[in-house]
């Protein structure tokens, strides 16, 4: 149960994730696989492909099609609602990770 908990919260700050870094340069699901690793999360192919779709269906993202040596590569960029969405997490997280601080260092108890 702990996991699959986890696993909600995390799949949430994945998204954030991918959103800023489309919001800087066109991605790709390789490279983002990797970015996401060498931040804790392991994420598969099987999960990362279907969340960039969903996250294109929803109109977060745009992509584009590009032929690499021969290779048809899928790269997402930030569309203008996701970086609505991108602003709005990076505010509501601020402020939650402020309340999760100060409260740490005050050790209050309820």
């Amino acid at each position: 149960m702990k996991n699959k908990i986890i696993r909600k919260l995390f799949l949430g700050f994945i998204q954030i994730h991918i959103l800023y870094h489309a919001d800087k340069e066109p991605i790709y699901g390789t490279w983002m696989m990797k970015e996401l690793e060498e931040h804790g999360y392991k994420i598969s192919p099987g999960t990362l492909y279907p969340l960039l779709k969903r996250m294109e269906e929803e109109e977060l993202l745009s992509k584009a099609e590009k032929n690499i040596d021969g290779r048809i590569i899928k790269l997402y960029k930030t569309t203008e609602i996701g970086q609505e969405v991108l602003k709005e997490a990076t505010e509501k997280a601020a402020e939650l990770f402020h309340e999760i601080k100060t409260k740490g260092d005050n050790n209050d108890s309820i």
